[in-house]
């Protein structure tokens, strides 16, 4: 990893920990204010709300204009957002401040691995810049929460005081000021400007091209296969009689396990092939989720959690990388743009029909149905490759 590089990760890391710290502060503010748990569950889908219908507009943006002015107005979003929390620290005011920072956040991240991405000089380097790139998430999940939880606690006259809220968003409001510190040098790439008199382009362009379709089609199936993992396991979890706790320790393997291989992946990167790896990895999580409703202990519950982690982890750099070689140079933002919109819508609905499919056919059916579909959906995957 190379200096300019690693500037960038620093600079999603703070853009991204802002977001991650607003959407643990902000519901815990609305519920010591006696809001609903519906009401809270609303508060938690703006975040993604706002990415659904603005990570289009977003990456076309970044297409026109490079890095910096994109990161510039997402860094400025995000700092207001905050500091609205800040000021006015009532729900309405939340809900604001839920959809600017987490738009913000998304049109950042999409001119930073437009940019990343094209930087890249082959497909190797693909694959290793951006599993370095796919760590910043998962530590700004952590400083984000981390941070903004000790201000709640320590920062007040007494924990959970408004005080501590006030701190906690104060501090999500310089978050993305740190961003563009880091990325403000950055030397912008040459614009890449589209054939003159062509056929104006769409979307739907991208989206009639079948290995891009299938790149959408396989993201949505992984992405839900996260997002079911997140949703049933305290579920589960409960009904085996274990301590949030130890519900809590699974889940965290499995993120620990989901940074780890995207740490390794840049050492053999020049070996692996997108197609090979994600196949692999649909192909080994169908088989874990079948097996882990019928998992007796924590322990065993734990160790499939970090196989799992292993398995997903490693699908976003691959999928990434297939991204900005299947795409024009010239669209790489609109196609960024196009997989973070479903990956959010898939956030924003998937939850809703797990509750109701899992109180349908129980939570062991859920992660049977959802394993079977990601084993069927893998031939996609294959289809993906170079010589499809």
């Amino acid at each position: 990893m190379n200096w300019a590089l690693a500037r960038l990760i620093a600079g999603q890391i703070c853009v991204h920990a802002c977001m991650a710290g607003m959407r643990m502060a902000a519901p815990l503010l609305a519920l010591r204010e006696g809001y609903s748990a519906a009401a809270v569950g609303v508060l938690l889908a703006l975040f993604a709300l706002t990415q659904v219908f603005l990570a289009l507009p977003a990456g076309r943006y970044a297409d026109r204009h490079g890095l910096k002015r994109p990161v510039g107005l997402a860094v400025a979003v995000a700092s207001v957002g905050a500091a609205l929390a800040l000021v006015l620290p009532v729900f309405p005011v939340l809900c604001l401040a839920a959809l600017m920072t987490g738009g913000a956040s998304g049109a950042a991240i999409i001119a930073l691995q437009r940019h990343v991405g094209r930087a890249a000089h082959d497909a190797t380097q693909l694959k290793r810049v951006f599993s370095w790139l796919a760590i910043g998430p998962a530590v700004s999940n952590f400083i984000g929460p981390f941070c903004a939880g000790l201000l709640i606690d320590h920062a007040g006259s007494t924990a959970g005081s408004l005080e501590g809220y006030r701190a906690a968003f104060a501090l999500m409001a310089l978050l993305p000021l740190a961003t563009w510190f880091w990325v403000r040098d950055t030397v912008e790439l040459p614009p890449v400007i589209a054939a003159a008199g062509g056929v104006p382009q769409r979307a739907w362009d991208l989206v009639n091209e079948p290995r891009f379709r299938r790149l959408l089609l396989v993201n949505w199936f992984l992405s839900s296969c996260w997002d079911v993992h997140t949703f049933v396991v305290p579920l589960l979890g409960h009904e085996r009689g274990l301590s949030a706790s130890v519900i809590g320790t699974i889940l965290g393997a499995f993120a620990i396990a989901a940074a780890l291989i995207r740490v390794l992946m840049p050492l053999v990167a020049e070996h692996l092939r997108e197609a090979t790896v994600v196949t692999t990895a649909m192909l080994v999580t169908a088989l874990l989720f079948g097996v882990y409703p019928l998992l007796p202990t924590a322990l065993a519950m734990g160790a499939c959690s970090v196989l799992l982690g292993f398995a997903l982890g490693s699908v976003q750099p691959m999928i990434m990388s297939m991204l900005h070689q299947i795409t024009p140079s010239h669209r790489h933002g609109e196609a960024l743009g196009l997989r973070l919109m479903t990956i959010n819508a898939s956030s924003v609905f998937m939850p809703v029909l797990f509750g109701s499919a899992g109180a349908l056919i129980g939570v062991a059916g859920l992660f049977w149905v959802v394993g079977a579909s990601v084993a069927v959906g893998a031939r996609q995957a294959w289809l993906m490759g170079p010589d499809s």
